[in-house]
């Protein structure tokens, strides 16, 4: 559920070494199985079936959580996983926070987008998939959207209630309301041009689909 692997057979006096080796390719970061480690399928980057550049998204998103710099234990537990497209690789339906790839018409043009899917479930051997939100967010705003999603969940919720509970009982029509106006397209000019590029991408925004790594 968590697309990790597992390091078998390793002697306790090599742990050290281990680590250490991990951490010069960047995989050495505590936080596993908290909000900053979310996971992304390939996206755009390697699989042709991708809309989005769902892997600089997850950077973005990363950046963003760090930014906001968060303690709470409750909101730590938070799981965040994000797919280039609907076919889920990334397991996006049945994270609290979930994402897959869309794109948005503006005119002639279009540009990266996401939809949302809240409440997922994986753990404890119980599966649940997320409701998806009825708002299509530009992928630039989706950094914004999990920061205001986050701070409404801090501020509202009940004594010890979880992500999910909280979702269930104030509906996901209060997370769309507070999303609404990122959702809303941009006119195509100089100014709005970052958003019709894609995260870790340079070039103008093309929605170009083939054979995928999930269809090999």
């Amino acid at each position: 559920m968590h697309q990790n692997f597992v390091l078998r057979w390793v002697r306790d006096e090599s742990l050290y070494d281990v680590w250490q080796r991990l951490c010069a390719l960047g995989l050495g970061d505590a936080g596993a199985d908290e909000i900053t480690d979310n996971v992304s399928c390939p996206g755009t980057d390697s699989c042709k079936l991708g809309i989005t550049s769902s892997m600089g998204l997850n950077k973005a998103i990363n950046d963003k959580l760090l930014e906001m710099d968060i303690q709470d234990p409750l909101t730590r537990r938070i799981h965040i996983k994000n797919s280039g497209c609907p076919n889920g690789c990334s397991q996006h339906h049945i994270a609290n926070i979930g994402f897959y790839g869309a794109s948005m018409k503006v005119g002639d043009r279009h540009l990266p987008a996401y939809v949302c899917h809240l409440a997922g479930h994986f753990e404890d051997g119980k599966v649940v998939m997320g409701t998806r939100l009825k708002v299509r967010l530009p992928a630039k705003r989706v950094p914004e959207a999990i920061e205001r999603w986050i701070r409404f969940y801090e501020a509202d919720r009940a004594d010890g209630e979880e992500f999910n509970d909280f979702v269930e009982r104030v509906g996901v029509k209060e997370f769309e309301e507070r999303a609404r106006d990122l959702s809303l397209p941009v006119d195509f000019n100089l100014e709005n041009m970052q958003f019709f590029v894609d995260w870790e991408r340079h070039e103008p925004y093309k929605v170009v689909r083939g054979e995928g790594e999930c269809a090999v």
